[in-house]
């Protein structure tokens, strides 16, 4: 027997005849010609152990290291030394889930304060361990949504990430439901264009801060999505939650967001960490499994699997998500980081990305090359409309080593500042703008 079943060359030609494609290559033709490998990788037969070292510190010499100045949903935050060595140990890396509980406490411990660490965060009751990222977590919690109400329509506030967006309708799809935009206004959720698109819907989906950065007021949308029935569902990034009113306080049912910016780094865009939190009048409906304390039969402290509501532990009919294997790796790293941070530390990281936004903010309107385009507060994310040209203020900055803003379009651009950025960065970013 094979580890791994094979593939018969007619369960090929079956899958090649649904996909409509004619070859395997063919399958692959989304990817352009000049990002593909038109020969075989020259790879040595063989090294040795210093020249294989020297081999690979010049294909890595290769990569151009950039001072980041680009956000939008994924930052470029500081990852302390802690986190990388503790989370490389063996018993991490090969953890599974824990199904025998007596012999992973550790496991179980970690998954345990994670949870309390994500309630702390969201004011929530509950939460689970863990999601792949915030937008599948985001996704997830509109299941919840479309279970407790029984409604299939949900709504999205326009200012959501539109990769977000995007996760969420196709979720959405397989499951019949419709996605509704609420539009924006100056940057903010609508609230009378909510108020008339309420009606029969599950509930409302909304960011804090949003795509563009902005802190939003959120003040009676709560109450307006309870009147009509619905559940609001709120995400936010973890850093941010140290310093803005939180999920509960705001109102919300679910918590949901994205956790990258507490440790992990870009990564070329995973993996990552999403969380979901919730009232305990939901905790039936959430994804994924909860991790409780109990004691043992000789009264010590122990740590078991309290919830399970994935298909291999419960009916598939009854199972609430698909969530599998361990997916608590990125969940122990962001436990050390606020472990090893604690409230103050976590609090002094997320006020110097703001000062550094904000600083950033005024420099480049001193410049006259750009103009506010919202009038709200921001934390670390801000978007300014220039009147350079988006590919040559791109190149520029790239001549200098920075990877500067995210082209919106219309010549908006986003800007997010991380507790990386010195003020010599800054000023640097500012001084490549004035010269054009």
């Amino acid at each position: 027997m094979h580890k791994y079943l094979p593939h018969t060359r007619q369960d090929i030609e079956d899958m090649l005849k649904i996909t409509g494609a004619n070859t395997l290559d063919d399958l692959f033709s989304s990817i352009p010609k000049s990002l593909r490998l038109t020969k075989p990788y020259a790879i040595p037969s063989q090294y040795s152990d210093y020249a294989l070292t020297e081999h690979m510190k010049a294909l890595a010499n290769q990569n151009k290291e950039l001072v980041v100045f680009r956000g939008a949903g994924a930052y470029d935050h500081y990852t302390p030394s802690i986190v990388k060595a503790l989370i490389s140990r063996q018993e991490f890396l090969t953890s599974y889930t824990p199904y025998q509980p007596e012999v992973a406490q550790g496991t179980l411990q970690y998954i345990f304060e994670y949870q309390t660490m994500v309630c702390e965060l969201t004011g929530m009751d509950v939460s689970n361990a863990s999601m792949y990222d915030g937008a599948t977590a985001t996704a997830e919690a509109m299941f919840m949504a479309y279970a407790q109400t029984g409604k299939n329509t949900i709504l999205v506030s326009s200012t959501v990430n539109p990769r977000t967006i995007e996760v969420i309708k196709t979720y959405a799809h397989y499951r019949n439901i419709n996605v509704k935009l609420i539009p924006a206004n100056d940057g903010h959720t609508d609230k009378e264009q909510l108020l008339s698109y309420l009606h029969d819907s599950m509930g409302l989906i909304a960011q804090n801060p949003n795509y563009f950065g902005i802190i939003e007021d959120l003040s009676g949308v709560a109450d307006l999505v309870h009147q009509a029935g619905g559940l609001f569902i709120l995400n936010s990034e973890g850093q941010a939650l140290s310093l803005i009113k939180s999920q509960a306080e705001q109102g919300a049912d679910i918590a949901v967001g994205d956790l990258q910016s507490l440790g992990l780094p870009l990564s070329f865009g995973g993996a990552y960490l999403g969380y979901l939190a919730t009232k305990m009048a939901y905790v039936r409906k959430m994804p994924g499994r909860i991790c409780g304390i109990t004691t043992d039969v000789d009264g010590k402290r122990a740590f078991v699997l309290t919830l399970q509501a994935r298909e291999q532990h419960i009916r598939r009919a009854k199972a609430n998500s698909n969530i599998c294997s361990n997916q608590s790796l990125m969940a122990l790293a962001v436990t050390i980081y606020l472990a090893a941070m604690g409230k103050e530390g976590l609090v002094h990281v997320a006020s110097e990305s703001m000062k550094g936004a904000h600083y950033l903010y005024q420099r480049l309107l001193e410049t006259k090359k750009f103009e506010v385009v919202y009038h709200q507060p921001f934390y670390k994310e801000f978007v300014l409309k220039s009147n350079i040209d988006a590919d040559v203020l791109e190149k520029a900055l790239l001549e200098k080593g920075i990877l500067g803003p995210l082209h919106l379009g219309n010549q908006h651009m986003l800007f997010a500042v991380t507790e990386k950025r010195t003020l010599a960065e800054i000023d640097l970013l500012v001084e490549t703008v004035v010269n054009l």
